[in-house]
C-alpha cells in the first residue's frame, strides 16, 4: 500500500498502455463498481481481474516501480520453476482454480494464488468487501495471510495512455 500511496503522490497516475487486446480497448466500462472482476491495486501491483475461460484470473498489468525502471523488465527470479525465472511479471496470471459461476460473487474459496515475491503458490480464498475492497487471502498449513486489493477506475485516452484512481 506504501507503494501505491507514494506512487499516486508523485503524481504517476496515468501509465502507458501495455499490453491490451482489441476487445479491452471497446469495453472499458464492463467491470461495475459491485464485482470481484475490474482493476485492483496491490501492495506492489495493478492487476486486472478477468473472466478467463470459466475461469477467474488475475492479470499483472503494471508493477510500481523507480521512476526510469521499465516495468517489464522486473522477472519472475523467485519462481521455484527456474524455467520460468526469465519472464516477465506483467502478463502473468496469479490465480488458478477459482471457477466463475457469475460475476456478483461475493465469495470465492478453494483457489490457489501466486506469488511473485515468494515463487510459490498457495491455497487461496477470495472475499469481496462491503468497503468495496477484495480480501485476497493465501495459506499454507492452515496458517493464512490476506492483503486487501483496492479498486480502480481505469479509462483510456485517445493516445492509448491509460489514467487510473482509486474508486
Amino acid at each position: 500500500i506504501s507503494k501505491l500511496l507514494k506512487w499516486l503522490e508523485n503524481g504517476y497516475m496515468v501509465y502507458r498502455c501495455l499490453s491490451f487486446s482489441l476487445t479491452f480497448l471497446f469495453s472499458i466500462s464492463c467491470f461495475s463498481n459491485e464485482s470481484i472482476l475490474g482493476y485492483w491495486a496491490t501492495s506492489q501491483s495493478i492487476v486486472q481481474v478477468s473472466n478467463c475461460d470459466k475461469k477467474l484470473c488475475a492479470t499483472i498489468e503494471h508493477i510500481f516501480v523507480d521512476k526510469g525502471v521499465d516495468p517489464k523488465s522486473i522477472l519472475d527470479t523467485n519462481n521455484r520453476n527456474k524455467s520460468l525465472r526469465d519472464r516477465t511479471l506483467i502478463g502473468i496470471n496469479l490465480l488458478e482454480n477459482f471457477d466463475m459461476v457469475s460475476s456478483d460473487i461475493t465469495e470465492l474459496k478453494g483457489g490457489k494464488i501466486y506469488d511473485p515475491g515468494r515463487g510459490r503458490i498457495f491455497k487461496s480464498n477470495l472475499y469481496f468487501l462491503e468497503n468495496g475492497n477484495l480480501k485476497v487471502e493465501g495459506c499454507m498449513m492452515g496458517i493464512c495471510d490476506y492483503e486487501e486489493w483496492l479498486p480502480l477506475n481505469v479509462s483510456i485516452s485517445e493516445d492509448g495512455s491509460r489514467v487510473t484512481e482509486l474508486k
